[in-house]
């Protein structure tokens, strides 16, 4: 094989990144987050974002991130709102189920809730016999790889509001939506419009790791309670707020995501001249082009990607570039499709 397109995170982790954690050598510091660096890497993202008063915990992933935000946030009885194509419904392992919270599904829109999605849902909710919605779980990015705009998060926001509803913002990929040119959101925007989000290391550069930012002032109490019963709470804490002060300092964590743009937006427009159009727009470093399943098989000894889904002779297929895809392996990809068509 000669490149892999499954996933982002394939490459270990970006040099500025594995030289920050090897320049710590023998040092010793404090356990579970509460050493020197993690203070001054939480400092960092409540700049980032600039909210001043908001809680930063690092973890090690994004399911971690997930179950733990939203089971410390829910009643035993209240459950949460998400797309059909969410990463908490669809490829979490019933994570949020596990945790005694029922997740309450919408189809969407390019992987995007909507308000009416929302609202339908609420609606449909009325009584003690039923699951209470408590909270509305959505991704920047989708897993479509559409991003929500600013009018779009915003109305969300208001719908939450007026309805009682925490909001929850998956940012795996928040770096790639931010960084994206149909993205007018900014990390400002984002910490305002939502109660709990969190930024997305393992898929940006990082080795691993994910900082949650924490906005409602209710959802901070005894969070590191939740942390440490889902085994989040790291002895070595500091080996993830490393990662992220490596990630800020001097804009590499944008420029990584951009980077990662930047090498799908240039694979989508070579793919785009050959005549092949998408299943979803292409906004970010997820894309999903519509190829002659011909010439996806052909490609497929010589790729990593993930089929999803067939319309007779014409396949849909998951491309995913990250922060190490080179513009060579790009154009020799486009080349093997031109020679396969």
């Amino acid at each position: 094989m000669k490149y892999s397109f499954r996933s982002d995170y394939r490459e270990i982790a970006h040099p500025q990144v594995l030289q920050a954690l090897s320049a710590i050598g023998d040092a010793q510091f404090d356990g579970y987050g509460l050493d020197e660096f993690s203070v001054q890497a939480g400092e960092m993202v409540r700049a980032k974002v600039s909210a001043p008063s908001a809680g930063v915990h690092f973890v090690s992933g994004g399911t971690l991130a997930n179950l733990t935000v939203i089971s410390s946030a829910l009643r035993p009885f209240e459950s949460v709102i998400a797309a059909e194509s969410g990463h908490i419904f669809m490829h979490e392992t019933g994570a949020i189920e596990a945790t005694g919270h029922k997740v309450c599904t919408a189809k969407g829109e390019n992987g995007k809730l909507r308000v009416v999605d929302i609202e339908s849902i609420v609606s449909l909710h009325s009584d003690e016999h039923m699951v209470k919605p408590r909270l509305v779980y959505i991704s920047q990015s989708a897993e479509t790889g559409s991003v929500y705009t600013k009018a779009e998060l915003t109305v969300i926001s208001e719908c939450c509001r007026k309805n009682s509803l925490y909001l929850f913002l998956d940012g795996a990929r928040l770096g790639a939506a931010i960084n994206s040119p149909a993205c007018d959101l900014t990390y400002a925007d984002v910490a305002a419009l939502t109660d709990v989000f969190y930024i997305g290391g393992t898929k940006n550069g990082a080795l691993f790791g994910e900082a949650i930012v924490i906005c409602a002032d209710e959802l901070k109490e005894d969070f590191r309670y939740h942390m440490k019963q889902k085994g989040a709470l790291l002895a070595k804490g500091a080996v993830i707020s490393v990662q992220f002060d490596a990630l800020f300092r001097g804009g590499l964590y944008d420029e990584l995501a951009g980077h990662a743009n930047k090498m799908a937006l240039r694979m989508a427009d070579g793919i785009k001249t050959a005549g092949y159009g998408f299943l979803y727009p292409v906004e970010t470093n997820l894309i999903v082009p519509v190829l002659p399943c011909k010439a996806v098989s052909g490609l497929r000894g010589l790729y990593g990607f993930y089929d999803w889904e067939v319309f007779e002779d014409m396949a849909a297929i998951r491309i995913v570039t990250s922060w190490a895809t080179s513009e060579s392996i790009v154009d020799e990809f486009l080349s093997d499709l031109a020679a396969l068509l």
